[in-house]
């Protein structure tokens, strides 16, 4: 990403996590993530940690999209099958669409991992003009999730915040 429109894209991470949000579990993959944002240019300006609660994840997402005018936000955590694992759930109800491209690139990576990546059910999708996507609890993993939809993000957030020119080379 180019230094000069990577300073305009404005990012909040949300760690969702019980044990985190309870105090049991120090937040590392929220760290992680955050790291990985703030080294390719972007501006994390929101924080937060919540219990796997879907009505508390939806109030954050809507919080973060209407009133603090985010351009990006990133989950960590909820994503896989347990009952309490409510992340994709809580996105795709304040999500306007899916971009469903992003989750599919980030689960073909972690196949090459380990094939436990086949039951993530991480989604990545816009409310009005932010991305939203979900990214594992584990640091390692959540990481490596984002690296992959990283070389894409300038490109979908300029579109997003309103560019118009031909994607085409």
């Amino acid at each position: 990403m180019s230094s000069v429109n990577q300073l305009s894209f404005r990012a909040g991470v949300l760690t969702v996590s019980d044990k985190g949000s309870q105090g049991l579990r120090e937040d590392r993959s929220g760290d992680a993530v955050e790291a990985l944002l703030q080294e390719k240019g972007f501006r994390v300006e929101q924080r937060d940690m919540v219990p796997d609660e879907q009505d508390q994840i939806e109030k954050i997402l809507i919080e973060w999209v209407d009133k603090k005018g985010l351009s990006l936000i990133v989950t960590t955590g909820g994503t896989g099958l347990t009952p309490r694992d409510v992340t994709p759930q809580a996105t795709k109800a304040v999500i306007d669409y899916e971009v469903p491209g992003m989750a599919e690139a980030m689960r073909a990576e972690s196949l090459k991992k380990t094939p436990h990546a086949m039951i993530s059910r991480a989604v990545a999708g816009v409310r009005k003009s932010c991305l939203i996507i979900n990214v594992p609890g584990s640091p390692r993993a959540a990481v490596e999730n984002l690296s992959v939809v990283v070389p894409a993000l300038e490109h979908a957030l300029s579109k997003l915040a309103g560019d118009t020119s031909e994607c085409a080379t």
